[in-house]
C-alpha cells in the first residue's frame, strides 16, 4: 500500500505568513533587553528553513549563550503559536482536498517535521487535520535531531513497504532516498532550486502530485 509522508512548514502549511512577524517580535524582545542592537535577521532565517531548531538559532545568534537562544526560541513559538490560533497562517492551497482524496483511496498520511510538538499540534488542531493525518511526527520525539531517522521511524511504526517523503528542502529529499522511498520536492516559498534537483520529481502545486499517486 502507498504511504506519503509530508513535511510540515513550506510544504503544507504556509509557515511565510507568520514568519516574519514572529521573528520581528522575537528580536524585538532580545533588542528590550538589551541582547541584540542589529535588525531582524529575516534573510538568513529563510536560507535555513528546516534545519533542526538548535542549528537554527546557533546561527541567528551565535554569539550568544544557550540559555538566550532557549529563550528566544520559546518566545518565538509563542507568537507563532499565538498566529495560527488567529487564524494568520494557512495551509497551501489545495492541501485539504487532496487529503480527502487520499482518504478516499485509503492512501495512509503522516505528517514528518522538524517543528516542535507544541507548535505542529497548534497547525494539526486549527486545519482540523487530524481527520485525514494518521501521526504527526516532531524531530523532539528523536535523539538525533534527524530528518531521515525521522522517517525511518515511521517507516518501522506502520510497516511501510512503498512510500512517498514531500517536501521543500534537502533534508527531506534525503530522508525519502536514505529509506527507500520517493522523494517528491515542492516548489513552494522555501525551496531552493539546487535541492529541489535532488528529488524524483518537483512539484508546483497539490494539483501536480495527484498524477503522482495516480502513476504509484
Amino acid at each position: 500500500m502507498l504511504s506519503l509522508i509530508f513535511d510540515m512548514d513550506g510544504t503544507l502549511f504556509q509557515t511565510d505568513k507568520i514568519l516574519e512577524s514572529s521573528l520581528h517580535d522575537t528580536f524585538e524582545h532580545l533588542r528590550s533587553q538589551g541582547l541584540w542592537n542589529q535588525g531582524t535577521p529575516i534573510e538568513k532565517y529563510r536560507e535555513i528553513m528546516g534545519v533542526p531548531l538548535p542549528v537554527v538559532w546557533e546561527t541567528l545568534l551565535p554569539g550568544h549563550s544557550d540559555s538566550i537562544r532557549n529563550q528566544a526560541n520559546e518566545w518565538f513559538h509563542a507568537r507563532l503559536i499565538e498566529h495560527i490560533s488567529t487564524g494568520k497562517g494557512a495551509l497551501y492551497p489545495g492541501v485539504e482536498e487532496f487529503f480527502q482524496l487520499c482518504k478516499n483511496r485509503e492512501i495512509p498520511i503522516y505528517i514528518a517535521s522538524n517543528g516542535q510538538i507544541e507548535y505542529l499540534e497548534s497547525i494539526v488542531s486549527y486545519y482540523h487535520l487530524h481527520e485525514w493525518v494518521t501521526e504527526t511526527f516532531s524531530i523532539q520525539q528523536i535523539v538525533s535531531q534527524n530528518k531521515t531517522d525521522l522517517v525511518r521511524t515511521i517507516i518501522q511504526k506502520y510497516k511501510i513497504t512503498q512510500g512517498m517523503v514531500i517536501g521543500d528542502r534537502l533534508s527531506d529529499i534525503r530522508a525519502a532516498k536514505e529509506n527507500g522511498l520517493r522523494s517528491i520536492g515542492c516548489n513552494f516559498d522555501f525551496a531552493q532550486p539546487d535541492e529541489l534537483a535532488q528529488a524524483d520529481r518537483v512539484i508546483n502545486s497539490f494539483m501536480e502530485l495527484r498524477a503522482e499517486i495516480d502513476i504509484a
